[in-house]
């Protein structure tokens, strides 16, 4: 494993578990997600420049108008997700820098992710690859559509806010399968857990939340 990816002082093996601790002092329990935090290397998913912040409870600027969640939205998503034991399937919607798809990678058999912005896509996959993160299959697509030859999904994971949950998404989600996503506007976000009955849906609000908007189509950005 090279230097950079072990990290050297406010990267260092050191600097995450002092990120850990503050996540339990915020209230993680589960200990498999914050042991997968405290092994990957969040500083690799942000630009060099911004290296030494990445492990700040933060979000921070990935290009192209996004961001990578902070260390708190990140594990509180997933333990939401794992909440009632192990997944299988995981659909994530909004690859981003491929830090969350890490995570989630290490803690479930496979993920499938969609995100609407190529070169984020590219970038994202050579950085799980750098890491031997194998088990990810990425789809450039929008994201409110799914991924409807790989459904039913146990879980489905959403990093942008939608108005309302994309009815593609509610159709993939498998009986028993929970999805974890803010709704709302700008201002007015809540993160909402999602579990489908058999034959209903029951939704739980967790806490308000910051995300980018959750948007329709594919980005022109080239690669």
């Amino acid at each position: 494993m090279s230097q950079r990816i072990q990290g050297i002082g406010m990267t260092s093996r050191r600097t995450r578990e002092r990120m850990i601790s503050r996540l339990r002092e915020q209230g993680i329990k589960n200990t498999e997600v914050l042991q997968i935090m405290a092994e990957i290397p969040r500083h690799i998913f942000v630009d060099e420049a911004l290296e030494s912040r990445a492990y700040e409870d933060t979000a921070l600027p990935i290009g192209h108008n996004q961001t990578i969640s902070q260390p708190y939205i990140v594990a509180k998503m997933t333990e939401l997700l794992l909440e009632n034991g192990p997944l299988s399937k995981v659909l994530e919607i909004g690859t981003g820098c491929g830090y969350q798809t890490a995570i989630l990678a290490k803690l479930v058999d496979q993920v499938y992710s969609i995100e609407r912005i190529a070169p984020l896509m590219k970038k994202a996959r050579d950085r799980l690859w750098e890491i031997d993160i194998k088990t990810v299959g990425f789809l450039h697509a929008d994201g409110g559509l799914g991924w409807e030859v790989h459904k039913p999904f146990d879980g489905i994971l959403a990093a942008a806010a939608a108005e309302e949950i994309p009815n593609a998404l509610l159709d993939q989600l498998a009986i028993g399968g929970v999805m974890v996503i803010p709704i709302g506007r700008e201002g007015k976000q809540i993160l909402y857990r999602v579990t489908r009955k058999e034959d209903s849906f029951e939704y739980e609000m967790i806490e308000p939340v910051v995300f980018v908007p959750f948007l329709s189509g594919v980005s022109r950005a080239r690669v």
